[in-house]
């Protein structure tokens, strides 16, 4: 069962158990190294995108094939890295390979040629090309999962990638760079690198500035999105930009309460809260709020805070004390004007018991900023349409999910929120590799996943043809 807070000294806090961070004497690029990656980037373009589709599916299922392979070493490195328990970092393993396989499956996509109605003797159609050289920029928190999103759309449409992994999860980036040489794919193809965290920022300005990068695909802070966008459209570059999210389950008054209790405990706490798409607000019907909350707090204080590499652990530390101490001042801000602490709220070193809050209001903190953590909170309304009001009272917009009996009902709702992705009777967390995944407002926009990430990653073009008696199309 979760821990008392008086209890909490109980767990020790070491490099073991808590978050890693690379280390000064840790080998990083600099500006000139990365300058040289990406010469190799660009001159292994022209031989990777003359390959077929196919081929080039085939590349990510070998890599596929070697993370799965390497598992137990990844999980390892995960727990170790940021502290996560052994269940997300299997699941970042088999989504990872999971995506591998369902990117190789459009193979035949990418190469599909539309034909456009035109003028008779003319042959008129549309086809797509790949781009160059990609930049994606991936995030600690599923380190797996966001480094293998953005490179494995942009490899099958024919593009070069250079993958610049978090400094918080060294080893794990470096792990997937070794698995990508392993898997075969050819010498400057795919390249992970990692920066000091005080020269991120200049060595990313530099690439994106560079001619030679045509595409860059960013993970992370909404804050750090914004910039990124600024510096591509300053370079007239596209963007494909997954950011913060402050994602909102919807409980009207005829859902079934087992199966929303169920959905609000894995949305909130899977992963200590730290998922673009966790349950950070709850907006209940008073009418069935009271019974919810009982069946949400009655799996609350189940729930195991501890190592994260023992068996039974269900939440680990947060990724620093920087964050408890965020988190820590969210809760007592609610507190203090006037919401309910259900339950946790306790708080030692990284260790944040998953909390849950009830009457949040506007004028709390909780109520408007994302929290990225093990933290749920409560605003109880009295129709629908005072929830859909205050679902989209937020500057996020990824993921919603509405829980009702009523599967028109809940679609008319669903229609009404301002969201990329919108679950009905299912959790806020929640992938899909052939779906498209992306937000709203300040989440960001373009989209991963299916075929409408392979639109991310190449050139439409129009290509016209003047009909002969000897020339065919």
């Amino acid at each position: 069962m979760a821990r008392h807070p008086s209890d909490m000294h109980k767990i020790a806090v070491n490099q073991e158990t808590h978050v890693s961070s690379m280390e000064p004497g840790e080998t990083s690029c600099d500006l000139d190294h990365c300058q040289h990656l990406i010469a190799s980037a660009a001159a292994a373009f022209p031989a990777w995108s003359s390959t077929t589709s196919l081929y080039r599916a085939s590349k990510l299922i070998a890599l596929s094939q070697v993370i799965k392979a390497w598992s137990d070493t990844f999980c390892d490195s995960m727990i170790r890295e940021i502290g996560t328990p052994r269940t997300w970092a299997e699941h970042n393993v088999e989504f990872a390979v999971e995506m591998l396989e369902a990117v190789a499956s459009y193979a035949d996509e990418v190469d599909r040629i539309e034909t456009i109605p035109d003028e008779k003797g003319v042959i008129s159609r549309a086809e797509r090309t790949p781009c160059g050289v990609c930049l994606g920029i991936a995030p600690w928190n599923a380190p797996l999962i966001l480094g293998i999103r953005a490179i494995a759309a942009p490899l099958l449409c024919g593009n070069t990638v250079l993958l610049k992994g978090n400094e918080i999860a060294p080893q794990t980036f470096r792990l997937l760079g070794d698995a990508i040489r392993e898997s075969g794919l050819p010498e400057g193809v795919a390249e992970v690198f990692l920066t000091r965290s005080q020269d991120s920022e200049p060595i990313v300005e530099a690439l994106i500035k560079s001619p030679v990068v045509r595409r860059v695909n960013f993970t992370g802070s909404t804050r750090v999105g914004r910039r990124v966008a600024e510096l591509c459209a300053s370079h007239l570059k596209r963007s494909l930009l997954e950011l913060g999210g402050q994602a909102t389950m919807v409980v009207l008054e005829d859902a079934d309460l087992e199966a929303a209790s169920e959905a609000a405990l894995r949305g909130a706490y899977l992963n200590q809260g730290q998922i673009c798409m966790s349950t950070e607000r709850l907006i209940v019907a008073d009418s069935v709020a009271d019974a919810l909350i009982k069946r949400i707090e009655a799996g609350r204080a189940q729930m195991v805070v501890g190592n994260p590499k023992a068996a039974d652990t269900q939440i680990g530390p947060v990724i620093s004390l920087e964050a408890a101490d965020r988190l820590s001042g969210l809760i007592n801000d609610a507190v203090s004007k006037g919401a309910n602490l259900v339950g946790g709220g306790g708080i030692r070193d990284a260790f944040v018991e998953p909390t849950l809050l009830d009457r949040v209001e506007p004028d709390m903190r909780v109520y408007n900023e994302e929290v990225f953590g093990p933290l749920l909170s409560i605003t109880r309304v009295a129709n629908d349409q005072e929830a859909i009001t205050i679902a989209n009272d937020s500057e996020y917009g990824l993921a919603v999910a509405i829980f009702s009996r009523d599967v028109s009902r809940a679609l008319a709702v669903a229609g009404k929120l301002h969201s990329g992705i919108c679950h009905i009777n299912r959790a806020t967390v929640d992938d899909n590799p052939h779906a498209p995944f992306g937000g709203v407002k300040s989440s960001g926009y373009g989209r991963f996943g299916g075929r409408w990430a392979l639109h991310e990653f190449t050139e439409l073009r129009w290509i016209t043809l003047s009909e002969t008696d000897n020339s065919r199309a």
